[in-house]
């Protein structure tokens, strides 16, 4: 599990080949069965499959906030080949930003156990992508999360002095900072 865990990273260039459908419906369905607050399930999801649909979705969202865009967007041809987008239905009591979290963390680790990558993309024009959905009153788009088949790999290594920004090596790969567990484990009781 662990090694599933330091695998599932996030992704931004991604083979062109189509996520077959049934691994999208799996991960809105890990995403359904997560853990919520007082078991609300507030939440809702579109798949954007189309490749008209996701294209018309592509320049609606912003990658990679820690590289210049040359290095974070993925160019064309690297693109991802789906998105979900994360909803969560105000009409519903009991919202939750914590529940939100928990169905990201399923539907990305469901994609992942079949080998398709993804990244959460919160920095998103919400106003046109609401508008593109055709979400209804009262439904208020949280997150897109893109889907794809990684086109490079994803790394741990270990944060130096404090620095969390990843980048990207040599091979275009990414370089993921996560500070050791002696700076994140304050003690055990």
């Amino acid at each position: 599990m662990m090694e599933f865990l330091r695998t599932r990273r996030t992704y931004r260039r991604f083979e062109q080949r189509p996520v077959a459908p049934e691994i999208l419906t799996e991960a809105v369905e890990a995403a359904r069965i997560a853990s919520c607050g007082n078991n609300r399930q507030t939440l809702k999801y579109v798949i954007v499959q189309s490749p008209e649909a996701v294209a018309a979705v592509q320049p609606l969202v912003h990658w990679a906030a820690s590289l210049p865009p040359e290095l974070g967007c993925p160019k064309p041809g690297e693109q991802p080949v789906a998105f979900i987008a994360v909803l969560q239905d105000e009409r519903l009591p009991g919202c939750s930003d914590t529940d939100v979290g928990l169905a990201m963390g399923s539907m990305t680790a469901a994609a992942w156990a079949h080998g398709v990558g993804s990244c959460l993309m919160g920095s998103i024009d919400r106003p046109a992508l609401t508008e593109l959905l055709a979400l209804p009153e009262g439904v208020k788009l949280r997150y897109m999360v893109a889907f794809g088949y990684p086109s490079h790999q994803s790394h741990l290594v270990t944060a130096v002095d404090g620095n969390t920004k990843y980048y990207l090596d040599d091979a275009r790969d990414y370089c993921v900072p996560k500070r050791p567990m002696e700076e994140v484990l304050l003690k055990t009781l």
